[in-house]
């Protein structure tokens, strides 16, 4: 260790057991430490341990109470050298005087170099920023001090820079404030140079450096953010002229509309904006010390039109709770303090065009108690006002953000199908994890836990993990789009699958106790999907191809302290990943643009071919009538030039003079 502080960790039950520290020497005769006994204390010398207990696993803390200033004259209680502290300690863990475990610990320990003397409040004189640097050593922060790897520090003394002479500070902040700037005639030696550099470079002192003013004139405000405001819309009259596909619902207040939904981190968002068209289901976790009330049910909802429409709230009262109820902790107080809590909300939007016509919520009301988890369900649904039951209307040519992957069984009775990834509650296992399906245009990633001990066979292990895995995909087709035909097989395109293990592969069958390779421990699912057109101004995406593939993992046993016949975990993920095609494939190269590639201005600096490009229309770096003036006189000159240059020219004006 090289500073006063260092933790580590003691694994195990630490009932019972007793931690001491010791200060060990080193045998002069024979050059080995001495053998340590479990009749230590907590303190040694200037050393303090302290023990904080936890569940299966303590952490062990070992702190040095001792001064690290550097010895001013006439004082004690300090360091005389810059290396201040050379020991070595053990630290022992006993029970009934049987050594469970020891930690050896080499303490080298520099002296602190902080100043801590009286500091002069003399004013310094900032220099103008405009006409030479601020401090010919940027890194010297403290005043009448020694900062670690400044160089330039004038503070720093000879013993000290042995310290850290190696890893000194670089650049302007090390002390090269003037460093030499490309421009400069003496930076001719610098590779890639032009041959046209001398007739271009700068001769200038360092003094004069570019880099000198590079700061900012104008006030600092303090910015106003005001919560999910759109301020643009403050124009009189009627705000709104519908919703797009994706667009925030809007409040009465010019507020967004909101209901907790699940980031991407897989955590709940309690002020989530509702996108219009966009259906979700989530699930959230939550406690009655955490517990938190939404929005309102009485907010105003707009309509897409400027119109203000009301929710219309049905409210339930749970009385089986052991549906949202996961997870009840065993409580040792006298009472008990309950909450009626939200356990669910169901919204109903019923649309229409870019309008929202209804609002229909349905609350579902419980009772909360300390020591319970519950876990919240809020759902949102878009219905179309023409449609006639609650079925989703097949009127959508593609796909949209957000909406489930349609799957099916061609060759099956039942041509259902489903393409899900796991949902995991509570501990995370997979007995207990439940399925939530693919959306289409999110990717995602989840996971559970499998329970393995340590004599599994491997074989049974592969199978069990494939068996878990294959479950999500309940599928031989994918619907192409939103719309697609059970009854036409031309809209629905074959998954395809990459077994994972096939006949190149060797996969080893020997058996290692707590050692199994070649585990399909990882379920990648991809699907290609391409824009096919739009329907007011809505893209329109549709599916060309779903591929699924596994990767393998090595599984090794995790043992504690000793290996016993208990139980380890194997993770298992699922992956959905969704790559956009060009619908149609682009143009090819052309030979010329293969061959000829300085006249392409996509991969050069110069483009020939937009040399008069400042004199045509979208040219917009000054106005056009300037840029069309000052290409005249450059095309009078580059003429009156190549007049001046010919032959002729010199004769009549040789016979004009005569």
């Amino acid at each position: 260790m090289s500073g006063p502080r260092v933790n580590s960790f003691f694994h195990g039950n630490s009932s019972g057991v007793n931690f001491s520290i010791i200060l060990s020497s080193v045998d002069e005769e024979t050059g080995r430490l001495q053998l340590a006994n479990c009749s230590g204390s907590k303190r040694a010398g200037g050393w303090n341990l302290n023990v904080t207990p936890g569940v299966n696993i303590s952490k062990v803390t070992v702190s040095l109470t001792q001064n690290l200033q550097l010895c001013l004259p006439n004082a004690t209680d300090c360091c005389a050298t810059p290396l201040c502290v050379v020991e070595t300690l053990q630290v022992l863990a006993c029970r009934d005087s049987v050594m469970l475990a020891h930690l050896l610990i080499q303490a080298e320990i520099y002296a602190n170099s902080s100043f801590t003397g009286n500091v002069s409040e003399n004013a310094t004189v900032i220099p103008n920023q405009v006409f030479q640097p601020l401090g010919s050593c940027p890194c010297d922060l403290t005043a009448g001090a020694c900062d670690v790897r400044c160089c330039c520090d004038e503070e720093c003394t000879p013993d000290l820079k042995q310290l850290f002479n190696g890893s000194c500070f670089t650049g302007v902040f090390g002390g090269d404030v003037n460093p030499p700037f490309d421009q400069l005639c003496s930076s001719q030696s610098m590779e890639y140079t032009p041959d046209w550099f001398p007739f271009l470079c700068v001769q200038s002192s360092l003094n004069n450096t570019p880099f000198l003013g590079y700061f900012y004139h104008g006030s600092t405000s303090t910015p106003r953010v005001p919560p999910f405001k759109i301020p643009l819309q403050t124009s009189p009259g009627k705000l709104f002229t519908g919703y797009r596909q994706g667009d925030p619902i809007m409040t009465e207040e010019n507020e967004y509309f909101t209901i907790p939904q699940q980031s991407l981190a897989g955590q709940c968002v309690g002020n989530a904006p509702v996108a219009y068209l966009q259906n979700f289901d989530v699930k959230c976790l939550s406690d009655r010390a955490s517990y938190k009330e939404g929005l309102p049910h009485d907010v105003r909802i707009n309509s897409g039109t400027g119109d203000f429409i009301q929710q219309n709230v049905i409210y339930r009262t749970i009385t089986d709770t052991g549906k949202f109820i996961t997870e009840s902790e065993s409580l040792h107080t006298a009472e008990i303090l309950c909450q009626n809590v939200t356990f669910a909300e169901h919204y109903t939007f019923i649309w229409k065009d870019k309008n929202i016509e209804r609002i229909n919520v349905t609350v579902f009301l419980g009772s909360l108690c300390d020591g319970e988890i519950l876990t919240q369900r809020f759902t949102a649904r878009f219905l179309n006002l023409d449609s006639t039951n609650a079925a989703e209307p097949l009127g959508n040519p593609g796909y949209q953000v957000g909406k489930p992957v349609r799957a099916a069984n061609i060759n099956a009775s039942e041509t259902f199908g489903s393409l899900n990834i796991w949902q995991p509650v509570g501990r995370g296992l997979c007995t207990s994890a439940t399925y939530t399906p693919v959306l289409f245009g999110l990717d995602s990633l989840s996971g559970c836990v499998l329970e393995v001990g340590i004599n599994e066979d491997c074989s049974f292990l592969r199978g069990n993990v494939t068996e878990k895995l294959n479950s999500l995909i309940q599928a031989t087709h994918v619907g192409k789009r939103d719309n697609s035909n059970y009854s036409d097989i031309n809209d629905w395109v074959e998954i395809i699958r990459l077994d994972p293990f096939n006949s190149d592969t060797n996969v080893s069958t020997r058996n290692f106790n707590g050692i199994c390779p070649d585990i399909p421990a990882n379920l990648n699912i991809r699907i290609i999907f391409a824009d096919v057109g739009a329907v007011q101004g809505i893209p329109q995406q549709e599916i060309l191809a779903v591929q699924i593939s596994y990767s393998t993992v090595i599984w090794q046993f995790q043992c504690g302290l000793i290996c016993e016949n208990s139980i380890s975990f194997l993770p298992i993920t699922a992956s959905v990943q969704f790559i956009k095609v060009p619908a149609q494939p682009p143009v090819p190269m052309t030979r010329f643009q293969i061959n000829y590639t300085e006249f392409d201005c996509n991969r050069n600096d110069v483009c020939w071919p937009q040399l008069f490009y400042p004199l045509t229309r979208f040219y917009t770096g000054e106005p056009y009538s300037q840029s069309l003036a000052k290409g005249l006189v450059l095309a009078f000159l580059i003429l009156l030039a190549a007049i001046m240059s010919n032959p002729w020219f010199s004769k009549i004006w040789n016979s004009s003079l005569i």
